[in-house]
Protein backbone atom coordinates (compact mmCIF):
# COMPACT_ATOMS: atom_id res chain seq x y z
CA UNK A 1 0.00 0.00 0.00
CA UNK A 2 2.63 2.65 0.94
CA UNK A 3 5.05 1.25 -2.58
CA UNK A 4 1.54 2.13 -4.11
CA UNK A 5 0.78 5.83 -2.88
CA UNK A 6 4.39 6.69 -3.45
CA UNK A 7 4.30 6.10 -6.53
CA UNK A 8 0.56 7.64 -6.55
CA UNK A 9 2.69 11.16 -5.63
CA UNK A 10 5.10 10.41 -7.73
CA UNK A 11 3.48 10.77 -11.06
CA UNK A 12 1.20 13.27 -9.18
CA UNK A 13 4.41 15.83 -9.11
CA UNK A 14 5.57 14.34 -12.58
CA UNK A 15 2.47 15.42 -14.12
CA UNK A 16 2.52 18.74 -12.50
CA UNK A 17 6.01 19.37 -13.65
CA UNK A 18 4.84 18.40 -17.30
CA UNK A 19 2.21 20.72 -17.15
CA UNK A 20 4.20 23.75 -15.98
CA UNK A 21 6.91 23.40 -18.68
CA UNK A 22 3.93 22.84 -21.75
CA UNK A 23 2.63 26.01 -19.67
CA UNK A 24 6.05 27.87 -19.67
CA UNK A 25 6.49 26.57 -23.66
CA UNK A 26 3.00 28.06 -24.63
CA UNK A 27 3.07 31.31 -23.34
CA UNK A 28 6.51 31.90 -24.36
CA UNK A 29 4.97 31.27 -28.05
CA UNK A 30 2.12 33.15 -27.61
CA UNK A 31 3.94 36.67 -26.80
CA UNK A 32 6.77 35.94 -29.69
CA UNK A 33 9.57 38.07 -27.42
CA UNK A 34 12.40 37.06 -27.79
CA UNK A 35 13.44 37.80 -23.69
CA UNK A 36 10.69 35.44 -23.13
CA UNK A 37 12.19 32.34 -25.21
CA UNK A 38 15.80 33.71 -23.13
CA UNK A 39 13.93 33.39 -19.86
CA UNK A 40 12.19 29.77 -20.60
CA UNK A 41 15.60 28.78 -21.51
CA UNK A 42 17.15 29.43 -17.97
CA UNK A 43 14.27 28.26 -16.02
CA UNK A 44 14.26 25.03 -17.77
CA UNK A 45 17.55 24.45 -17.81
CA UNK A 46 17.72 24.61 -13.74
CA UNK A 47 14.39 22.84 -13.87
CA UNK A 48 15.83 19.86 -15.14
CA UNK A 49 18.99 19.83 -13.40
CA UNK A 50 16.68 19.68 -10.27
CA UNK A 51 15.52 16.75 -11.43
CA UNK A 52 18.77 15.10 -12.22
CA UNK A 53 19.65 15.77 -8.92
CA UNK A 54 16.25 13.85 -7.67
CA UNK A 55 16.81 11.02 -10.21
CA UNK A 56 20.13 9.82 -8.02
CA UNK A 57 18.09 9.13 -5.42
CA UNK A 58 15.08 7.37 -7.20
CA UNK A 59 16.15 6.50 -10.97
CA UNK A 60 12.43 6.39 -11.48
CA UNK A 61 10.95 6.80 -14.80
CA UNK A 62 9.19 9.21 -13.50
CA UNK A 63 11.98 11.72 -12.89
CA UNK A 64 13.72 10.45 -16.18
CA UNK A 65 10.57 11.60 -17.82
CA UNK A 66 11.15 15.22 -16.33
CA UNK A 67 14.97 15.99 -16.98
CA UNK A 68 13.81 14.92 -20.91
CA UNK A 69 10.94 17.42 -20.68
CA UNK A 70 13.24 20.19 -18.89
CA UNK A 71 16.01 19.67 -21.81
CA UNK A 72 13.63 19.44 -24.74
CA UNK A 73 11.54 22.71 -23.19
CA UNK A 74 15.12 24.68 -23.35
CA UNK A 75 15.41 23.25 -26.24
CA UNK A 76 13.03 24.45 -27.96
CA UNK A 77 13.26 28.04 -26.40
CA UNK A 78 16.98 27.64 -27.90
CA UNK A 79 15.52 26.98 -31.15
CA UNK A 80 13.38 29.77 -31.25
CA UNK A 81 15.75 32.11 -29.88
CA UNK A 82 18.42 31.46 -32.69
CA UNK A 83 16.35 31.60 -35.17
CA UNK A 84 14.63 35.03 -34.05
CA UNK A 85 16.67 38.10 -35.94
CA UNK A 86 15.01 40.72 -33.95
CA UNK A 87 16.78 40.55 -30.28
CA UNK A 88 19.40 42.54 -30.91
CA UNK A 89 21.96 39.95 -30.19
CA UNK A 90 24.75 38.86 -32.97
CA UNK A 91 24.90 35.21 -34.58
CA UNK A 92 28.51 34.72 -32.57
CA UNK A 93 26.82 35.26 -29.20
CA UNK A 94 24.01 33.39 -30.13
CA UNK A 95 26.73 30.52 -30.82
CA UNK A 96 28.26 30.83 -27.94
CA UNK A 97 25.39 29.94 -25.68
CA UNK A 98 23.87 27.69 -28.05
CA UNK A 99 27.54 25.90 -27.66
CA UNK A 100 27.55 26.13 -23.98
CA UNK A 101 23.92 24.61 -24.13
CA UNK A 102 25.40 21.92 -26.35
CA UNK A 103 28.30 21.12 -23.58
CA UNK A 104 25.21 20.74 -20.31
CA UNK A 105 23.06 18.62 -22.65
CA UNK A 106 26.00 16.43 -23.31
CA UNK A 107 27.09 16.49 -19.36
CA UNK A 108 23.49 15.68 -18.19
CA UNK A 109 23.65 12.42 -21.20
CA UNK A 110 26.94 11.33 -19.49
CA UNK A 111 25.49 12.02 -15.74
CA UNK A 112 22.23 10.63 -16.63
CA UNK A 113 23.77 7.41 -18.11
CA UNK A 114 26.29 6.53 -14.69
CA UNK A 115 23.15 6.56 -12.83
CA UNK A 116 21.61 3.98 -15.51
CA UNK A 117 24.97 1.93 -15.31
CA UNK A 118 26.24 2.18 -12.08
CA UNK A 119 23.09 2.93 -9.75
CA UNK A 120 25.42 6.16 -8.05
CA UNK A 121 26.41 9.25 -9.93
CA UNK A 122 30.26 10.23 -10.87
CA UNK A 123 31.07 13.15 -8.73
CA UNK A 124 33.55 14.69 -11.27
CA UNK A 125 31.02 14.74 -14.15
CA UNK A 126 28.53 16.02 -11.45
CA UNK A 127 30.01 19.09 -10.33
CA UNK A 128 31.30 19.65 -14.20
CA UNK A 129 27.57 19.73 -14.76
CA UNK A 130 26.31 21.99 -12.10
CA UNK A 131 29.58 24.16 -13.22
CA UNK A 132 28.31 23.98 -16.74
CA UNK A 133 24.76 25.41 -16.01
CA UNK A 134 26.01 28.04 -14.02
CA UNK A 135 28.04 29.35 -16.65
CA UNK A 136 25.50 28.68 -18.95
CA UNK A 137 23.11 30.69 -17.37
CA UNK A 138 25.78 33.74 -16.45
CA UNK A 139 25.87 34.12 -20.07
CA UNK A 140 22.30 33.60 -20.59
CA UNK A 141 21.49 36.61 -17.87
CA UNK A 142 23.91 38.24 -19.55
CA UNK A 143 22.55 38.20 -23.35
CA UNK A 144 19.11 38.60 -21.66
CA UNK A 145 20.11 42.00 -20.36
CA UNK A 146 22.17 42.87 -23.35
CA UNK A 147 18.54 42.42 -25.94
CA UNK A 148 16.62 44.08 -23.26
CA UNK A 149 18.66 47.02 -23.52
CA UNK A 150 18.67 46.92 -27.32
CA UNK A 151 14.85 46.50 -27.72
CA UNK A 152 12.57 49.28 -28.33
CA UNK A 153 10.18 48.60 -26.00
CA UNK A 154 10.88 48.02 -22.03
CA UNK A 155 10.00 45.51 -20.11
CA UNK A 156 8.01 46.15 -17.58
CA UNK A 157 9.62 46.15 -13.79
CA UNK A 158 6.59 43.51 -12.22
CA UNK A 159 7.26 41.50 -15.26
CA UNK A 160 11.40 41.66 -14.71
CA UNK A 161 10.55 40.69 -11.28
CA UNK A 162 8.29 37.61 -11.76
CA UNK A 163 10.45 36.35 -14.39
CA UNK A 164 14.12 36.92 -12.34
CA UNK A 165 11.65 35.28 -9.11
CA UNK A 166 10.71 32.62 -11.49
CA UNK A 167 14.80 31.68 -12.05
CA UNK A 168 15.79 32.51 -8.82
CA UNK A 169 13.16 29.85 -7.67
CA UNK A 170 14.02 27.07 -10.49
CA UNK A 171 17.79 27.40 -9.23
CA UNK A 172 16.82 27.11 -5.46
CA UNK A 173 15.12 24.16 -6.18
CA UNK A 174 17.91 22.41 -7.97
CA UNK A 175 20.19 23.76 -4.69
CA UNK A 176 18.02 21.55 -2.46
CA UNK A 177 17.90 18.93 -4.28
CA UNK A 178 21.80 18.56 -4.17
CA UNK A 179 21.59 19.60 -0.68
CA UNK A 180 19.16 16.09 0.58
CA UNK A 181 21.06 14.11 -1.92
CA UNK A 182 23.24 12.22 0.54
CA UNK A 183 25.05 10.82 -2.59
CA UNK A 184 26.52 14.07 -3.67
CA UNK A 185 25.56 16.54 -0.40
CA UNK A 186 28.40 15.89 1.53
CA UNK A 187 31.22 16.11 -1.19
CA UNK A 188 30.02 18.76 -4.00
CA UNK A 189 27.54 21.74 -3.20
CA UNK A 190 28.35 23.29 -6.13
CA UNK A 191 30.74 26.52 -7.63
CA UNK A 192 31.51 28.78 -4.42
CA UNK A 193 30.38 31.73 -6.93
CA UNK A 194 26.86 30.53 -6.30
CA UNK A 195 24.75 33.02 -4.02
CA UNK A 196 23.90 31.15 -1.01
CA UNK A 197 20.17 29.73 -0.48
CA UNK A 198 19.54 32.29 2.22
CA UNK A 199 21.06 35.04 0.39
CA UNK A 200 18.69 33.98 -2.50
CA UNK A 201 15.75 33.72 -0.33
CA UNK A 202 16.46 37.26 0.43
CA UNK A 203 16.33 38.26 -3.19
CA UNK A 204 12.46 36.16 -3.84
CA UNK A 205 11.62 38.47 -0.97
CA UNK A 206 12.67 41.45 -2.97
CA UNK A 207 11.17 40.35 -5.76
CA UNK A 208 7.97 38.99 -4.68
CA UNK A 209 7.24 42.90 -3.19
CA UNK A 210 8.09 44.37 -6.11
CA UNK A 211 5.33 41.87 -8.13
CA UNK A 212 2.89 42.47 -5.85
CA UNK A 213 3.42 46.76 -6.23
CA UNK A 214 0.76 48.55 -8.66
CA UNK A 215 -3.01 47.94 -9.63
CA UNK A 216 -3.89 44.41 -9.79
CA UNK A 217 -7.28 42.84 -11.25
CA UNK A 218 -8.60 40.10 -9.36
CA UNK A 219 -7.15 37.13 -11.29
CA UNK A 220 -3.13 38.76 -10.37
CA UNK A 221 -4.11 39.81 -6.98
CA UNK A 222 -5.44 35.90 -6.15
CA UNK A 223 -2.21 34.30 -8.25
CA UNK A 224 -0.06 36.44 -6.27
CA UNK A 225 -1.52 35.93 -3.08
CA UNK A 226 -1.12 32.20 -3.63
CA UNK A 227 2.60 32.48 -4.65
CA UNK A 228 2.87 34.59 -0.88
CA UNK A 229 1.42 32.04 0.70
CA UNK A 230 2.95 28.98 -0.86
CA UNK A 231 6.63 31.10 -0.46
CA UNK A 232 5.80 31.64 3.44
CA UNK A 233 5.02 27.91 3.73
CA UNK A 234 8.82 26.79 2.10
CA UNK A 235 11.04 30.11 2.76
CA UNK A 236 12.35 28.98 6.47
CA UNK A 237 13.43 25.53 4.80
CA UNK A 238 15.46 27.48 1.84
CA UNK A 239 16.79 29.83 4.69
CA UNK A 240 17.65 27.34 7.27
CA UNK A 241 18.20 23.75 5.84
CA UNK A 242 17.45 20.99 8.06
CA UNK A 243 17.81 17.58 7.60
CA UNK A 244 14.45 16.80 8.81
CA UNK A 245 12.83 18.67 6.21
CA UNK A 246 10.72 16.85 3.78
CA UNK A 247 12.48 17.23 0.51
CA UNK A 248 9.50 16.37 -1.78
CA UNK A 249 7.40 19.07 0.37
CA UNK A 250 9.84 21.69 -0.97
CA UNK A 251 10.08 20.79 -4.00
CA UNK A 252 6.44 19.98 -5.22
CA UNK A 253 5.63 24.02 -3.83
CA UNK A 254 8.76 25.22 -5.88
CA UNK A 255 6.99 23.77 -8.72
CA UNK A 256 3.81 25.30 -7.89
CA UNK A 257 5.18 28.75 -7.19
CA UNK A 258 7.02 28.22 -10.94
CA UNK A 259 3.62 27.61 -11.98
CA UNK A 260 1.89 30.17 -10.41
CA UNK A 261 4.32 32.91 -11.68
CA UNK A 262 4.37 31.97 -15.43
CA UNK A 263 0.41 33.03 -15.24
CA UNK A 264 1.54 35.92 -13.08
CA UNK A 265 3.87 37.13 -15.95
CA UNK A 266 0.84 36.68 -18.67
CA UNK A 267 -1.12 38.57 -16.53
CA UNK A 268 1.01 41.40 -16.41
CA UNK A 269 1.64 41.34 -20.18
CA UNK A 270 -1.51 41.19 -21.19
CA UNK A 271 -1.91 44.87 -18.83
CA UNK A 272 0.62 46.25 -20.62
Amino acid sequence: MKTTHLGARASLVASLFLFLLTSLNVKAQESDDFLAQLHNFRVSNYVALDAYYRFIGSGSTNTLNEIVAGINSANDAMNLVTNNTSGGLSKEQLEELNGQFDKFKSLMRDNINDVRTTGYPDLRLVSDMANQALEMNSKATELYQIAQESSTKQTRPRVEAARMGAVVIAQMMAKYSVRTNSSVAQIFQGSSLETSLDEQAKDFDKLLETMSTGESNAELSGLLSDVNAKWQFIRGSYINYNENNVGFVIDRYSKRILESLTSVISLLQQSA
